[in-house]
């Protein structure tokens, strides 16, 4: 695979770093506020520099890992008096020298949001995990017990150092925020808060959703962090002045685990062999412990990150104080620069409210009001907040829309399908659909957007949708909101024995453009319901084990349930609501059964009706 571009990794490898632009961060003022995105006057900005140090610090396996720590200065030199700490566990290079070509570049030079911290009195660290970067050690797997163990280890030696006053907090995105969960599940007693950005909850529903292998995701990552363990070296520490210690970590990360080998062949939740057993790896499965530790988090996330549904079964699976904001971008980049400039500005502030409160002790009441801020979405470029104290809000109620035949009133409809409001009355009807392999959600999508493939775009569904089932509703008289977790139950059959169901839900303007809202995968053998071991918000739970494959009938109808992301968005009057169905999504996973004669047939009749429930706010008040 060739060597990612720079700039992509940095985009890859750091929500903050692809949302940190020329944004003027909120300034002490004589007001005293701290409310959802305004925090002013319960702290003072006392620093204008930083420097930073690093080092090795050794685990008790023996493996070093490398550190950097910056501290806040004045004129060069680092302020004597402890502070809290702020660290970030990284599976990539623990700062951006090497990616950035400029010697030095630690986490708070490119990081706005930390810069604020440093400013108002904290430390920033930032550790790399073993077998990655400049750190001893080989990478044994994705939030592995060996690099759980580490975590707690650093937290113990950042809170036992004389520039720390002992209270550390954790910060970072992707990978750097699911390793915090990972850290809490050991419950340090040091460890006084986290600010889990775009994080993971379920590695198998991550990488296998539904049971279909998000391929394109996984190899994108597996060569990014190949190529920055191997090939990119990262900064040596301070003491490594020779890089003799550098080239000898470099040499121990060639036996890393196989990521695209081992979860490529984990197809079934019960998956288990030597070295990789969902069982027993990834956050999910220490709940109870992270449960039990209780350590205040602020889980925030967008709305077409790979890790939505994650963030709200976070919320609903947590104990302990806790926050979720969704805002309205993507696990990456956007082409909306004000977009992307107000994810900064509310991470920065949000950031630093939930740390003077849990680190440092100040009474600045962030944990008193709704517990739950999300980004509603109108065209695009165009959002508003709102609040609740529970996720979904309690002021959406599911609202089913039918699959029917016959063309939307409004705009020229693919395939001649509807959704209407009625239930149907007509017995028998279908529409039978033969599996197009190139359908395709795009190379710039949600899950590219994830590892490093630039801004995410969605172009070309309009033409997508004329490959696959589509049923467009009527032009919508009023501004319908839908906020929640859409669900979709398909009654169908399939002549291969099997099939793939992804499912778009989609909005529609009045000169046809297409615009992408959410989506949802199953295959159609992995279909039985089960309980599922958390709190799934109600939500339809697949288990996915090996035993409960059962084929699709060919000759009987077959109810296919399964949810979508969930989103928060204005359907403009005007506008139609589309929902496609696809038998493939070319560019992000590994196809199911497609060889002809893989048809399915969808039915939408008055005894086997496919639907759509959608959780719509009746008032869509902006």
């Amino acid at each position: 695979m060739p060597t990612p571009p720079t700039r992509s990794i940095l985009l890859s490898l750091s929500p903050m770093i692809a949302a940190s632009v020329a944004t003027p961060l909120p300034q002490d003022g004589p007001e005293k506020v701290s409310e959802f995105g305004r925090y002013e006057g319960y702290s003072e900005a006392l620093f204008d520099e930083w420097v930073t140090s690093s080092l090795y610090v050794e685990m008790r396996d023996g493996v070093q890992l490398a550190v950097d720590v910056t501290r806040p200065a004045v004129d060069g030199v680092a302020v004597e008096e402890p502070f809290p700490v702020v660290w970030t566990h990284s599976r990539y290079h623990r700062n951006f020298s090497s990616l950035m070509r400029r010697p030095g570049t630690s986490m708070v030079d490119v990081m706005e949001p930390l810069q604020l911290l440093v400013r108002h009195g904290y430390v920033v660290a930032a550790a790399g995990v073993r077998g990655s970067g400049a750190s001893f050690g080989r990478f044994e797997g994705l939030f592995s017990e060996a690099e759980t163990k580490d975590a707690a280890e650093i937290i113990a030696w950042l809170a036992s150092q004389p520039w720390s006053d002992g209270n550390v907090g954790m910060y970072g995105g992707s990978y750097l925020g699911i390793t915090q969960y990972m850290a809490a599940s050991l419950d340090p007693p040091a460890l006084k808060a986290i600010f889990p950005d775009v994080a993971l909850f379920d590695v198998y529903d991550v990488l296998h959703p539904g049971g279909v292998f998000r391929e394109d995701m996984m190899e994108h990552w597996d060569g990014l962090t190949r190529t920055l363990d191997l090939d990119m070296a990262a900064p040596a520490v301070d003491a490594d002045t020779d890089g003799e210690l550098l080239r000898a970590a470099m040499a121990e990360h060639e036996d890393n685990w196989d990521v695209l080998g081992n979860y490529g062949d984990g197809n079934f939740r019960d998956h288990a062999t030597e070295s990789l057993t969902y069982a027993e790896h990834g956050p999910s499965t220490c709940l109870e412990e992270i449960r039990a530790a209780k350590v205040p988090a602020y889980h925030i996330n967008g709305w077409f990150d790979v890790f939505v549904l994650d963030a709200t079964l976070w919320f609903a699976n947590y104990e302990g104080p806790q926050r979720l904001a969704i805002g309205a971008w993507s696990h990456a980049g956007m082409p909306d620069p004000a977009l992307m400039a107000e994810r900064t500005r509310l991470t920065a502030v949000e950031q630093h409210r939930w740390f003077d409160r849990w680190l440092k002790g100040i009474e600045n009441g962030v944990e008193d009001g709704p517990r739950v801020q999300y980004a509603v979405m109108e065209e695009p470029g165009s959002w508003h907040w709102r609040s609740s104290e529970t996720w979904p809000p309690p002021e959406a109620q599911p609202t089913r829309f039918w699959f029917a035949g016959g063309p939307s009133e409004s705009v020229e409809s693919v395939n001649d399908g509807r959704l209407s409001s009625s239930r149907p009355t007509e017995a028998g009807v279908f529409d039978d659909y033969p599996i197009d392999p190139t359908t395709t959600t795009g190379t710039s999508s949600r899950w590219d957007n994830a590892v490093g493939a630039g801004q995410m775009r969605y172009s070309g569904l309009a033409d997508n949708d004329r490959k696959a089932l589509t049923y467009t509703s009527d032009t919508l008289e009023e501004d319908v909101l839908v906020v929640g977790h859409p669900v979709v139950t398909l009654v169908v059959t399939a002549t291969a024995g099997d099939a793939d169901f992804h499912v778009l839900l989609e909005e529609v303007d009045e000169n046809g453009e297409v615009r992408y809202v959410t989506e949802g995968v199953l295959r159609g053998s992995l279909r039985a319901l089960s309980d599922a071991p958390w709190n799934n918000l109600g939500l339809p739970y697949q288990r996915s084990f090996r035993k409960d494959r059962k084929r699709l009938p060919a000759d009987e109808p077959t109810e296919v349930v399964m949810d979508l992301h969930p989103t928060a968005n204005v359907f403009d009057a005007g506008h139609c609501m589309r929902v496609v169905v696809m038998g493939a999504d070319a560019d992000n996973t590994i196809t199911g059964p497609v060889e002809p004669p893989a048809e399915v047939r969808v039915f939408r009749g008055a005894t086997h009706a496919s639907s759509m429930v959608l959780p719509i706010v009746r008032s869509a008040g902006r």
